[in-house]
């Protein structure tokens, strides 16, 4: 039975991909056709098909939108049940139907041509009434199903997704949408996360940011590491500006060569240091952070005063890992 099994699935994966081979050969003038009515698009992209057509639709119509395009997916059924009322003159209709004659287009096709707008096929029949009446056609058809009964939809809707697949990146591309602009469709995910966030979104304030003046002993700036519990604390200058850190490491060093509590942190601490600018992505200060091998750093404004302060762990709570 095992072996039965494997060799069935071999089989139905393997006419797929033959079928499937095919489809880069098919792109034409017709797809360029139907990119460009979709880039042009005043309106929304109205994806619909029925059955197994409808649940790639779905998927096809969540692609756009979560590209740059915006797009819905809408029922043939519903759709003559009051939700053509959602599709004007701006919009655009991208249909899918493998056999091209799906009964509700014999209602659907005329209202569509009232409102004057734009159709688009995909389908495996190049004659059929969706193909005539189409201002692009997407040729989806197969030689044979992988079904063994040849009746179960299957290398054709492999087809169907993968040509929309091809015709929502093309349109992507053409756009010139970007890894920022799929994280503003996508700012709960982990991209969001890295994409969307400054550092002055995920950084301590105000009480929480440890600071003392340069005049400071080490005993103060001591202190403030306790209370803050950061690692590090800011070493600031009258005007605010950070003249540097004064880190654990440092407080360890001072005392082994000597020095006491009572000196002052400017002579302890370690100048200059690692700054953050408030505005900069949060991916890039954390690699600023990994490059130098430390866990924190102060945060300064645009005009270099003290702001804020940050860790890795504010990074990795906020999914940026």
């Amino acid at each position: 039975m095992s072996n039965f099994l494997l060799n069935a699935g071999r089989q139905t994966l393997l006419l797929e991909l033959q079928e499937a081979s095919r489809l880069p050969d098919r792109l034409d003038e017709s797809f360029v056709r139907a990119a460009e009515t979709i880039i042009n698009c005043k309106g929304k992209l109205i994806v619909s098909g029925i059955g197994k057509s409808g649940h790639i639709g779905k998927k096809l119509a969540a692609t756009f939108a979560s590209t740059g395009t915006p797009a819905f997916f809408v029922h043939p059924a519903e759709a003559l049940h009051g939700d053509l009322g959602m599709i004007d003159s701006r919009d655009v209709m991208l249909f899918i139907s493998y056999s091209g004659s799906a009964k509700e287009l014999e209602l659907i096709i005329p209202r569509l041509e009232e409102r004057n707008v734009v159709l688009l096929a995909m389908t495996g029949k190049s004659q059929s009434p969706l193909a005539l009446a189409a201002a692009a056609v997407l040729d989806i058809s197969v030689e044979r199903e992988a079904c063994p009964m040849h009746l179960a939809p299957t290398s054709s809707t492999v087809n169907t997704l993968m040509l929309g697949d091809a015709l929502a990146m093309a349109v992507m591309q053409a756009r010139g949408f970007s890894e920022e602009d799929f994280a503003r469709s996508h700012p709960a995910g982990a991209l969001g996360a890295r994409l969307l966030n400054n550092v002055h979104h995920l950084m301590r304030k105000n009480e929480e940011v440890p600071q003392v003046s340069n005049d400071a002993s080490v005993m103060d700036a001591m202190l403030e590491l306790s209370r803050t519990g950061l690692g590090l604390v800011a070493v600031c200058n009258e005007n605010g500006s950070v003249d540097g850190v004064f880190t654990d490491g440092d407080l360890r060093r001072w005392l082994v060569k000597g020095g006491t509590l009572n000196d002052a942190v400017n002579t302890a601490m370690t100048t200059g240091g690692v700054t953050l600018q408030a505005q900069e992505r949060a991916i890039d200060a954390k690699e600023i952070l990994m490059r130098h091998k430390i866990s924190a750093a102060p945060v300064v404004d645009e005009h270099g005063r003290l702001c804020g302060a940050i860790n890795l762990q504010n990074f990795y709570q906020a999914g940026i890992l």
